[in-house]
């Protein structure tokens, strides 16, 4: 192809992107040689109608995802001290969903439903990280995630992705047991909400090492997926973290920085070893939201945006 031709190519795709979605079907018919209107409604729409339906349309996969990757891209060329400050921040902001699921659990009776109602207490340490822009773990299984399936320069990406969920991981769970042992050791709650953090971390550390995989993986394709639904969610943003991390919370799934909160205060208070939260935890529950996140959210959802992409 010479240079007049990659010009002329270039300037196709511009015009192209600049088509309403109505506009780019009945190119795409008049290519093919279908029948005009194929596919749309009968209904003639005016310039400003046609406007007011793209603008009240759901966004596509793909802008979506360009969000996202743009993020993903911007986080990834963060300087080392901006992610290790913004770690230990949503390590420590985390332990308010132990302290919100305690508190609602030591003002609740004893009774099976009343964890329908606790679990609300969970999500508020997701609603300060997420709205405060805090850097958790969980949500760079897809946001860095996706520059590295996007574009050239694998290897390159790989070692910037090692690079952020090291810095990540690392600072979110010494941020939670810095927030578990002060808890733990002081007489900030009281001694009922202490004995309710109690029973939430033994809970919490009690499944076999595949039932926090398998839990793990509920809970990492949730978060990510929460952080996939928040570019297009708009002022419905609070209620969209909300209702995800409610469900991780209610259904009891494994969540690496929240549950290494609850795991730290039992540990910090000498009924749980250390070197059990490592083996029998730590690593299972890794496991879990790595495949949950990258596996099932991030890939998943790239597939069908190159689909999209390649058909347009």
């Amino acid at each position: 192809m010479n240079d007049d031709e990659e010009s002329a190519s270039r300037d196709d795709d511009d015009d192209l992107k600049r088509m309403s979605v109505t506009e780019r079907v009945r190119l795409r018919e008049k290519r093919n040689g279908e029948p005009a209107g194929k596919g749309l409604s009968t209904v003639e729409l005016s310039e400003a109608e046609e406007e007011e339906v793209e603008s009240r349309g759901a966004p596509r996969a793909v802008v979506l995802f360009e969000t996202i990757r743009r993020e993903g891209v911007l986080e990834l060329r963060r300087p080392v001290f901006s992610l290790v400050a913004s770690g230990l921040a949503a390590g420590l902001s985390m332990g308010m969903s132990l302290a919100g699921e305690a508190i609602a659990k030591a003002a609740l009776p004893d009774k099976d439903w009343a964890h329908l109602i606790d679990a609300f207490g969970y999500t508020l340490g997701f609603v300060i990280v997420v709205l405060g822009r805090q850097q958790l773990f969980t949500e760079n299984t897809i946001t860095v995630i996706l520059p590295l399936l996007d574009g050239p320069k694998k290897l390159l990406k790989l070692g910037l992705v090692a690079r952020v969920w090291a810095i990540v991981l690392v600072t979110n769970l010494l941020g939670a047991a810095a927030f578990a042992y002060f808890v733990g050791h002081t007489h900030a709650f009281s001694p009922k909400v202490m004995e309710a953090m109690h029973t939430i971390g033994m809970e919490t550390v009690k499944p076999d090492f595949w039932t926090i995989v398998e839990r793990g993986i509920v809970a990492g394709w949730l978060v990510a997926l929460m952080v996939w639904l928040l570019p297009g969610a708009d002022a419905t943003r609070l209620f969209v973290i909300l209702i995800i991390t409610y469900v991780v919370g209610v259904g009891s799934f494994s969540h690496i920085i929240a549950g290494s909160v609850e795991a730290f205060y039992v540990v910090f208070t000498g009924d749980y070893p250390i070197g059990m939260y490592f083996t029998n935890f730590l690593l299972p529950v890794f496991i879990g939201n790595v495949l949950g996140g990258s596996a099932l959210t991030a890939i998943l959802n790239y597939g069908q945006v190159v689909a999209e992409a390649a058909e347009s």
